[in-house]
């Protein structure tokens, strides 16, 4: 049998699939070959199979016309995902199932890629509104990490009943143990703060929030704090940008936009608050129930929308000036929030251990069996 990964979007994407790869590849007479689009793919997927009992597995970059090459040199054009896709579709084609963790993996069939049975093992949490989650019924088995996600993609009707499963937090296997919670990331033992905004437009909270915050936090020095923006932030950027924002780091201040650290929970396990916006990684940190602040840069109703569910799980502040206060108190008004945090976060991440690349790979390998 003859399975792909693929990894059609920045190395983030590797950590939610590679360990399931990892496990596939002790079933006797499976075939593992990972494709990846982004170059810089590579690095971490070596690095996440050095950390993890794995087989033989193949890596191959996507093809790419010459189309594609050129544009994909022009950071604004982006990865040219159905560009890609199209260019691969004959060889994707040969392979009894595809793992992916995006939903526009789906547009293979558009193009072509008929024979695979496609599986996804989305990499978010469903709590921001997603044009692509349309695509999701396009899949044959969609892996969930817990039972809200389930219980909301079968109320919307973008899975079905005999058609997914139950896994729990993928990424928390490739993860966990990893960090040691004794080594500080400052050269003191104070509090951490990690902010961590998401990039979307209009709901990133950095043009906003950030410098206020940098210039609140030079000002004392009794916290600690790490600006760790989504990696695909200045993904379109020609390096200038965060570079100049890298230069704003201080004793207290750790600003970090491009390193692994981003990517493999050291900074969510190392916080002790959460500042945030929209990113899904909020529930890393709560893996541990810790203090959360949430930022409503874009002003929204946001205590009925079920896309902001995770903002009931911490203080939400409208106004830069009010954000330290908030830091502040966060500690003191955790009890307000720690029951539903815990509740949340296990609804979300499902078994709150390691395991769920075992389970994906057992509910893979069960489908496939049956088809």
């Amino acid at each position: 049998m003859k399975i792909a990964f693929l990894y059609i979007a920045e190395a983030y994407q590797c950590y939610h699939g590679a360990s399931i790869a990892s496990v596939l590849s002790h079933y006797p007479d499976v075939e593992i070959v990972i494709y990846y689009n982004d170059p810089a793919c590579l690095p971490h997927l070596k690095s996440l199979e050095h950390g993890a009992d794995t087989k033989k597995i193949q890596y191959k970059r996507l093809r790419r016309s010459p189309f594609i090459t050129i544009a994909q040199s022009i950071k604004k054009a982006g990865l040219l995902k159905p560009h890609i896709m199209k260019y691969n579709a004959e060889e994707l084609n040969q392979y009894d199932a595809i793992v992916a963790v995006e939903y526009t993996a789906a547009w293979l069939r558009d193009v072509g890629v008929t024979h695979p049975k496609l599986i996804l093992n989305p990499h978010g949490f469903g709590d921001r509104k997603n044009p692509t989650d349309a695509l999701m019924p396009n899949f044959d088995l969609v892996l969930v990490a817990g039972q809200r996600m389930a219980d909301d993609f079968l109320k919307r009707g973008l899975i079905r009943p005999d058609a997914h499963a139950v896994t729990g937090y993928v990424k928390y296997d490739m993860c966990e143990g990893w960090h040691d919670r004794n080594k500080s990331l400052f050269p003191n033992r104070n509090p951490i703060v990690i902010y961590n905004p998401h990039y979307e437009t209009g709901f990133n909270s950095m043009p906003r929030f950030l410098e206020t915050m940098l210039e609140d936090f030079r000002k004392q020095n009794d916290l600690n704090l790490i600006v760790a923006p989504h990696i695909k932030m200045y993904r379109r950027s020609y390096g200038l940008a965060p570079k100049l924002l890298e230069r704003k780091s201080g004793p207290n201040i750790l600003i970090d936009t491009r390193s692994k650290k981003l990517l493999d929970m050291t900074y969510t396990t190392a916080a002790d608050i959460y500042v945030g916006d929209l990113s899904s990684q909020v529930y890393e940190f709560l893996m541990r129930p810790r203090p959360c602040v949430f930022l409503n840069t874009a002003q929204v109703e946001w205590r009925d929308n079920p896309f902001f569910q995770h903002w009931k799980l911490g203080d939400v502040v409208d106004d830069p000036k009010d954000l330290m206060a908030a830091i502040r108190a966060a500690p003191s008004r955790h009890y307000l929030y720690r029951d539903l945090q815990k509740e949340m976060a296990e609804r979300t991440l499902g078994h709150m251990e390691t395991g769920a690349s075992r389970r994906c790979a057992t509910a893979i390998m069960d489908f496939l069996s049956k088809k």
